[in-house]
């Protein structure tokens, strides 16, 4: 887990909350769903079946935190968890929070329109208040 670094696509579309055991803990900057990127500090890896046993259940474990969280969300009546790397290579793993009419439902929220950034001050409200519900 040394010299980690962030694929820059991610650093563009994300905004960091907190390192985790294992992962950075981030956001991803779009207001139209509740939705945390968890980037493994593996270097190299773009798989689950690249990390160890132990990575691998760390990185479970950040999963069903972040997941919960997520779930906690108002609204959120269902919880869409992903890790395709189709563009980004980069092991990560997005925790999307969904409903029923929102802007992409039923379908995924890949390509369904440009994403709807956060104004700075939200942005920087958002991190504050997921890096409490962290811990």
């Amino acid at each position: 887990m040394t010299d980690f670094v962030l694929d820059p696509r991610l650093a563009a579309d994300t905004a960091f909350i907190a390192d985790g055991p294992l992962s950075q803990v981030r956001l991803m900057d779009d207001t139209r769903f509740p939705w945390l990127v968890l980037v493994p500090r593996v270097n190299g890896a773009s798989e689950w079946l690249e990390l160890d046993g132990g990575q691998q259940r760390l990185l479970l474990a950040e999963i069903n935190q972040a997941g919960q969280l997520i779930r906690a969300q108002p609204g959120v009546e269902k919880l869409n968890i992903g890790a395709l790397g189709n563009i980004v290579r980069q092991l990560h793993i997005h925790l999307i929070g969904r409903h029923d009419g929102d802007p992409a439902w039923p379908g995924p929220v890949w390509g369904h329109g440009p994403a709807v950034r956060h104004a700075p001050a939200a942005l920087a409200a958002q991190i504050d208040a997921w890096r409490r519900r962290l811990g």
